[in-house]
């Protein structure tokens, strides 16, 4: 009886903690930003090649390896008093060789790599600093979504009530059957507007959860946020500052310059000679001194640098800065121009969303509750309440959408300058 019991105890659990389960999460941007850091396949992917560079680093760091030679010689082919010895008087010599690298050759390998590195994880910095603008740009489309839904409820719900009203009208005989069908039909451009409404909200979670690589089902995933825009701005020239000192690819720019630079400077020291040294060991009696058995010998070679001086490596890394160099000017330019298109992008939305929401956003409310009280009394006309009606609707709809332009104008800015400068 107890067993039974405690099986119905958990079942009640289960069956409590199940709701919370299958409960909808709502994610924060930063919380959307974590997961997107972590499970992103293509971020996660570009991230190996900075573990690669790195693993570079040890090959370029490597010396050369030594070399073991064994030779043998004074093998004795003919037979000595009619017996065959075929190895008579054969002896053997082992050699060791070791190439020496001059003027730091190692050393500028291993710099250059490391340089390469910087410019991967740079590299890698801009990816990130991309994906991250399509994050954030499918996060300003499902807030944005979510506040056209919102509204577009809002003005269902206020036209049925409209509505509501405008049937106990007719019921009461103060207004015509013309008129209440106008007014039926008019409810198909909210009910309209809702549809499409919830169609976005899906497709631009659908986008966000893509970017997030997350299997969540689409009723089970939301994201809150403040769906606002802040009147103050940096100036531009700190704007332009910012940029300057953070954006990855300007970086990685900077960095391949040096490290084309070290390359020049391998490729004049790969232009020098470097000796072999060898030594070896012999088994054998000399001419000159029959009873010395056991010889060595050490000899050193060199290449006689007279044609090949790696000429054309010192001329072709001498370009590769000049080329570099230009490269670099013109990522700077790119920057700066991307600053200033983003900044007077969101100035130009600031300058619209300011008198909509001092000015004309209440003047909308205020002309529609008038009109629609107006209209159910009798003083105004039902082409005057639908006119106040769609004004209102127009100007609640801009103020959102404008909104919207002005986040991802933000957006637009922090992907400009590589950091986020406006929240």
């Amino acid at each position: 009886m107890r067993k039974v019991l405690w099986c119905c105890c958990v079942l009640l659990v289960l069956l409590a903690l199940r709701p919370l389960a299958d409960a909808q999460q709502t994610l924060t941007w930063e919380q959307v930003r974590n997961r997107f850091e972590m499970s992103n396949p293509a971020l996660l992917a570009d991230a190996l090649n900075i573990d690669e560079s790195k693993a570079e680093e040890i090959t370029a760091y490597l010396r050369p390896n030594p070399t073991f030679g064994l030779s043998a010689d004074g093998t004795q082919i003919a037979p000595n008093h009619g017996v065959w010895q075929p190895f008579t008087g054969t002896f053997v010599s082992p050699s060791i060789s070791y190439l020496f690298e001059r003027r730091n050759k190692r050393a500028l390998r291993l710099e250059s790599q490391k340089k390469g590195t910087l410019i991967a994880e740079s590299t890698h910095a801009d990816l990130e600093r991309t994906l991250l603008y399509n994050l954030r740009g499918a996060f300003v489309s499902t807030l944005q979504a979510k506040a056209v839904l919102r509204l577009a409820k809002d003005n269902l719900a206020y036209y049925d009530h409209v509505l509501e009203v405008s049937r106990d009208r007719f019921s009461a005989g103060d207004i015509a059957q013309i008129d209440l069908d106008r007014l039926e039909l008019q409810r198909v451009q909210y009910e309209s507007d809702f549809q499409a409404a919830v169609v976005n909200l899906q497709s631009a979670k659908i986008q966000l959860l893509t970017l997030m690589n997350d299997r969540t089902p689409i009723d089970q995933f939301d994201v809150s946020g403040p769906y606002d825009f802040a009147d103050q701005l940096l100036s531009r020239d700190d704007v332009r500052k910012v940029a300057l000192d953070t954006r990855p690819d300007l970086k990685a720019a900077v960095e391949a310059v040096d490290k084309a630079q070290t390359d020049h400077k391998l490729a004049s020291a790969d232009g020098s000679t470097d000796p072999t040294v060898s030594a070896w060991y012999t088994h054998n009696g000399s001419f000159n001194n029959p009873a010395a058995l056991n010889t060595i010998g050490v000899s050193v070679s060199i290449p006689l640098r007279i044609f090949d001086k790696n000429q054309g490596e010192k001329l072709r890394t001498q370009l590769e800065i000049a080329r570099n160099e230009r490269l670099r000017d013109a990522a700077e330019a790119s920057v700066l121009s991307d600053v200033d298109t983003g900044y007077a992008t969101l100035e130009s939305n600031l300058n619209l969303l300011r008198p909509y929401k001092a000015k004309y956003l209440p003047q909308s409310v205020r002309v529609r509750d008038t009109s629609t009280f107006a209209y159910q009394n009798g003083g105004a006309s039902l082409l005057d309440f639908l006119n106040a009606q769609a004004e209102y609707r127009s100007v609640q709809l801009s103020y959102v959408n404008l909104v919207g332009s002005y986040l991802s104008a933000a957006a637009q800015l922090n992907f400009a300058v590589g950091r986020e400068v406006i929240p």
